[in-house]
């Protein structure tokens, strides 16, 4: 998946959002319930805080192998999440990205009501809890007084590309985040400086290779060193010093995106009223719904007895907790259980009859 068809699946904040199932979390487990669901005529809503769809495979490995997915003897982390978006394309999946739900309640008919920090409201009969460790925060530079500049000048994300149009920008870090929007940043940038503590980069070598020829088109600047300070006022930096090993360096900007890594936090959910335990969601296994009806949790975030936190164990999870699933969207309405090899009726939700 490029980067351009992850920004084009991001459905912009709208009206308050009904539906029957809002999953929260984008990575594979997320992913693959929406298949599940979808095999029963239940329709998702998916949130995640990232900007792009994959969770940690997509953010923390997108070109490490994976040996363990049924069925593919080798896979990366990108491209397990690319066969996943293929899969639950004929469902029409609708995604929320960049945002975190910070309250949960349950209304007087027994449905949920949601809202993120991006002012995006739903209502819900089910809700899916499959974020992974929790939330993801991205790691803040040790820089003195860098909280000042934050969401005025310093950015750990990217919302809207148009927002950094004309800007004279800084972009720290290695990974395939950094050079992901040193690429998309590039051609609406006033000025763009790539900075990085050696000249030896963690991201996917097409990603390095277009990155250097920019550099050789005098197009980008790559600098080898770390910001030690940052100059400004009122939340508006102007500069930034660079210590090299041959001395130091100011580099002006008015823009800065670190990309630093990120933490795993638990977040809002903590304040769901779930039985947590050791920061986990304690299900059954039968269907992994948790202490609240009507709400599930799959995946790493998850705890029971015997527990692994394999993506195929996830996967496992999701297809039993879409079971479950359809008597609260279908009270009324007998589960027929069907096989996607010989039901003509499956085969056709799937586009392949």
């Amino acid at each position: 998946m490029t980067m351009s068809e992850t920004h084009s699946s991001q459905a912009a904040p709208t009206g308050t959002v009904e539906t029957d199932v809002v999953i929260i979390g984008a990575g594979p487990c997320g992913l693959f319930a929406v298949f599940e669901l979808g095999l029963l005529d239940i329709k998702s809503h998916v949130i995640d805080i990232l900007p792009k769809v994959g969770g940690q495979c997509s953010e923390l490995y997108p070109e490490k192998p994976i040996y363990d997915i049924p069925g593919l003897p080798i896979v990366t982390g990108q491209g397990l999440t690319d066969r996943l978006m293929e899969q639950i394309q004929p469902f029409e999946p609708e995604f929320h990205l960049n945002q975190q739900v910070n309250t949960l309640t349950r209304l007087d008919d027994g449905r949920f009501s949601l809202s993120t920090d991006a002012g995006q409201d739903f209502i819900t009969k089910v809700v899916v809890v499959a974020a992974g460790g929790g939330s993801f925060t991205p790691k803040r530079p040790p820089l003195p007084g860098i909280e000042d500049y934050e969401g005025t000048s310093v950015f750990y994300s990217v919302r809207k590309m148009e927002d950094f149009r004309g800007k004279d920008i800084l972009i720290v870090g290695g990974g395939d985040s950094a050079l992901d929007w040193v690429l998309s940043l590039q051609p609406i940038a006033n000025s763009l400086t790539l900075v990085h503590r050696r000249d030896d980069f963690r991201a996917a070598p097409h990603s390095v290779e277009q990155m250097r020829q920019l550099v050789s088109e005098g197009k980008v600047e790559l600098k080898i060193g770390q910001i030690t300070q940052l100059n400004g006022d009122n939340g508006q930096m102007v500069s930034a010093n660079l210590k090299k090993k041959d001395g130091e360096e100011v580099l002006e900007a008015n823009t800065m995106l670190p990309f630093f890594g990120l933490t795993m936090k638990l977040g809002p959910i903590a304040d769901w009223g779930l039985n947590l335990h050791e920061n986990l969601i304690p299900v059954d296994t039968e269907k992994f719904e948790s202490s609240e009806k009507g709400i599930f949790a799959i995946g790493d975030i998850n705890s029971y007895p015997g527990k692994l936190k394999l993506i195929l164990s996830g996967f496992h999870e999701a297809a039993l907790m879409s079971q479950r699933v359809h008597h609260y969207v279908y009270p009324d309405k007998k589960l027929l259980f069907q096989y996607t090899t010989s039901s003509s009726n499956l085969q056709k939700k799937l586009g392949v009859r």
